[in-house]
């Protein structure tokens, strides 16, 4: 099985958003806002969508801060990982799914390591935020074309 996940850093006045995941295997484990790709949906409309669900903030995308595969026995997983710009702040979240929202610095999420949902992915994202090593949206070509009603 294949699946595409997208997600965003946001940062504001030096703080990272960050979502505590309330449900399954990851329960109670701090998370980028990120969730699977839904069909007919780019990766950039993917990333937007999942930010604003799990904190009711909208953004944009402005780059790209990693591209991971993980590859498992009964699974291929790619991440997307975007530098979003913050539009609108409006935190609420599905308790069912999230159970916090919150923004944090680099240094508190390094602290927090052993909450977070895979520590040292995370932390080298934001790090290349800080470093401003982001890759433009220029290198992503996205194309719709329309369905074929025959």
């Amino acid at each position: 099985m294949n699946v595409i996940v997208v997600g965003g850093i946001l940062e504001k006045e030096g703080k990272y958003l960050l979502v505590k995941e309330n449900k399954g295997r990851w329960k109670g484990t701090w998370n980028i806002p990120a969730g699977r790709l839904e069909d007919h949906e780019s990766i950039t409309e993917g990333a937007c969508r999942e930010v604003f669900e799990e904190t009711g903030c909208t953004a944009e995308t402005v780059g790209i801060v990693d591209i991971l595969n993980r590859i498992y026995d009964d699974m291929n997983i790619i991440s997307f990982l975007f530098d979003m710009k913050l539009k609108e702040e409006d935190i609420q979240f599905d308790d069912k799914e999230i159970a916090e929202v919150n923004w944090f610095t680099y240094d508190e999420i390094v602290a927090m390591k052993d909450q977070l949902r895979a520590a040292g992915y995370f932390i080298d994202s934001i790090k290349k935020k800080e470093d401003n090593k982001i890759l433009s949206l220029n290198i992503v070509t996205m194309n719709r074309y329309p369905m074929n009603n025959k």
